[in-house]
């Protein structure tokens, strides 16, 4: 009898999640677990980004989901993240949790190609000092960008902070989103960000969706879908 072929291993998902509590790292990345398992993956959650030092173990990785608002990166970290991705791990996130990560070390804002800026909010006779005070309405727009993370997909509304980000040009935008000018800003034109993006970093793939900042606006149809579509995206 012939011997029987080993199985293909299952993916391997690490979640890394902590940082300003804010964001909801915790029930935000608890959201996408199911549908992870779902696709095969067996998930990983650590509180740091520590596992990154761990060559051996980031060799088994195929997607990082990262949700780690601000917070610091060693070196080693650090160096151990983006050896993995140029080796083929794919990393994907959403708002501050990997746009907005580890202000410490600029050599990561070049491995994701954009960083959070700000999120203009209202007029200050407005305020009332909760984070409602930076929820503004805008659109996401897809711009007739063509790509199997968008397809099917149509411009949509949200209620919620507004990224303005920084970025190069090595990104690939697939959604973009315009700051108005308001008579009371001090730029003096409208800025349009890129929303939603591709990277490709080596032999790795990077997927980042600024929408995000709690539950509420994950759980928006569009928005899911385009994060599950965008891990699948990005992983080994």
């Amino acid at each position: 009898m012939a011997p029987s072929t080993p199985s293909a291993r299952p993916r391997r998902a690490l979640i890394v999640r902590g940082g300003w509590d804010g964001h909801q790292p915790v029930e935000a990345t608890n959201l996408f677990v199911p549908f992870l398992e779902a696709q095969g993956f067996e998930v990983d959650i650590f509180d740091s980004p520590a596992p990154y030092a761990s060559a051996s173990y980031m060799s088994r990785v195929d997607l990082i989901v990262q949700c780690m608002t601000m917070s610091t990166i060693t070196p080693e970290e650090f160096a151990g993240l983006r050896t993995a991705i140029e080796n083929g791990t794919g990393m994907a996130g959403w708002h501050g949790g990997i746009a907005d990560s580890y202000r410490n070390n600029s050599d990561y804002l070049h491995l994701i190609g954009g960083q959070f800026a700000c999120h203009p909010g209202k007029h200050e006779s407005e305020r009332i000092g909760e984070m409602s005070d930076n929820y503004m309405p805008h659109r996401i727009e897809f711009n007739g960008v063509q790509h199997e993370i968008t397809a099917g997909l149509d411009d949509f509304d949200l209620v919620t902070e507004q990224y303005w980000v920084l970025a190069d040009t090595y990104i690939d935008p697939l959604a973009t989103t315009t700051q108005k000018k308001r008579e009371w800003d001090p730029w003096t034109r409208e800025v349009t960000s890129p929303a939603v993006w591709t990277r490709q970093w080596g032999k790795g793939r990077i997927f980042v969706a600024t929408p995000g900042h709690r539950v509420e606006i994950l759980e928006h149809p569009t928005v899911k879908t385009l994060i599950e579509r965008g891990m699948l995206w990005a992983s080994r």
